[in-house]
């Protein structure tokens, strides 16, 4: 009951006290946790509602303390793990990540032409706005849960504050991570225009690399993204929406993906399209995956993870996509702006979440695309210097949130202290209630 929450907040199990009301039911239903939580899981006494656009039951109410114990009619880690496993997506899509359609699409695409692709890609995402889970821009259903059963935590044990290990090495309030997935030859010929760009704002980035079929990649190539102190992860294996459709086809491909990242010396995958199959992972050797978004309601393959912080999906580390893409944004939409990117940037700030964003060197090569990327890194730098925000790159952060979750509190006469790998960059918080709400506070 409390493993994933005490893993989340990195805080002691004496403060965390739940128990399960009585037996749940053997199917899956959605349900509210307090206001901005949507739950997804079994659940005890009656039938959780079957569609999220339903009317739903706020599991709050059959929520009882007695004697520090908090007892639920939910488990709360089957709960977190069937949201950021995507686990309430609809069976068929799951079992198929590309529909009949989609495949049409993916065959053709090569002849056609790029006015075509859009007009048809607006077809597809008709009616996006409607969908009611997860919740756009930003679903923070997982972040949610987990304060509100610290919250519950702090009412039952009658301990004001909670002491945790702060998300962010330094107390940074959160963080941010620049990516640039690297499609065509017209975007390998840009890469290094994109990385004077990045520099020029101080910002650092990783750069994915398709290994096969899209362009030539020299060990020359490689050379000149390290040496300037970018990194590289790995981008699918010819990026054609096909990896994660046949089982035995996906082994043999993650099997040449994986000597990519040996030969690339890198850690970091990311699938093309942001495909994805999660149950399928333990075949990809790499130590964090990029593959996830938050929410998916304007990609290919909807769903979402519903958290803005990153996560163990057994051994990998996923590092969540919280942002929408470049070419969404201007393709799509048609929003020549930054103002998508920063109402998400405030709602995952507010969570003290991960900031992370995708842009292609091939969709800012024109001047009015590349304008609205220095205008993004501008502000991103902005909130480096003013709000103490971690500008970082996704090796740094899965080197991070590994320390981070192998450290443990300890109390020695009577205060708390770090321990574990990396210890001397954590800082201790505190939770506490403040009028019916959590915050957080550091150690003075």
């Amino acid at each position: 009951m409390n493993s994933e929450l005490a893993r989340y907040f990195c805080c002691p199990d004496q403060y965390l006290k739940f128990a399960l009301r009585g037996p749940v039911s053997s199917d899956c239903g959605y349900f509210q946790f307090g206001d901005a939580a949507t739950c997804f899981g079994s659940y005890h006494g009656q039938r959780a509602a079957q569609h999220p656009a339903a009317i739903l039951h706020d599991a709050l109410s059959d929520t009882v303390q007695e004697n520090g114990t908090t007892y639920l009619p939910f488990i709360p880690s089957q709960v977190a793990d069937n949201l950021r496993s995507e686990k309430y997506v609809a069976d068929w899509r799951l079992a198929e990540p590309m529909s009949v359609l989609s495949r049409m699409y993916y065959f053709i695409r090569p002849i056609l032409s790029v006015g075509v692709r859009r007009h048809l890609q607006k077809l597809y995402f008709r009616g996006w706005e409607k969908l009611p889970f997860p919740r756009w821009p930003v679903d923070c259903s997982v972040d949610n849960l987990f304060q509100q059963l610290l919250l519950l935590s702090l009412k039952s044990n009658g301990v004001n504050p909670i002491p945790f290990i702060w998300f962010w090495p330094e107390g940074a309030s959160s963080c941010t991570i620049m990516t640039h997935d690297v499609e065509s030859e017209l975007g390998r010929a840009f890469c290094e225009k994109l990385m004077d760009i990045d520099d020029s704002f101080g910002i650092k980035a990783s750069f994915q690399i398709v290994p096969e079929e899209r362009y030539a990649v020299t060990p020359g190539f490689l050379d000149s993204i390290r040496h300037r102190g970018f990194e590289i992860a790995v981008h699918d294996l010819n990026h054609d929406g096909h990896l994660f459709e046949d089982k035995a086809e996906f082994l043999e491909r993650a099997h040449r993906i994986n000597s990519y990242g040996r030969e690339y010396s890198t850690e970091g995958f990311r699938a093309g399209v942001l495909y994805r199959k999660q149950v399928w992972y333990d075949a990809l050797k790499f130590s964090y995956d990029m593959s996830v978004p938050n929410v998916a309601s304007l990609d290919p393959q909807r769903g979402g993870c519903c958290t803005v912080m990153p996560y163990f999906l057994d051994e990998v580390l996923e590092l969540p996509v919280t942002t929408i893409q470049d070419y969404t944004l201007f393709y799509i939409l048609k929003d020549y702006s930054i103002n998508i990117w920063k109402q998400q940037i405030d709602l995952i700030m507010k969570k003290h979440g991960l900031l992370s964003f995708i842009i292609h060197p091939d969709y800012v090569i024109q001047p009015r695309e590349q304008a609205i990327f220095k205008e993004l890194l501008a502000y991103l730098r902005q909130l480096r210097d003013e709000k103490n925000v971690w500008t970082t790159t996704p090796s740094e952060v899965n080197r991070w949130w590994r320390q981070r979750d192998g450290m443990q509190l300890v109390e020695k006469d009577g205060k708390w202290h770090i321990e574990g790998l990396g210890k001397e960059r954590a800082i201790i918080a505190y939770a506490s209630e403040e009028d019916g709400r959590l915050v957080f506070s550091f150690q003075p």
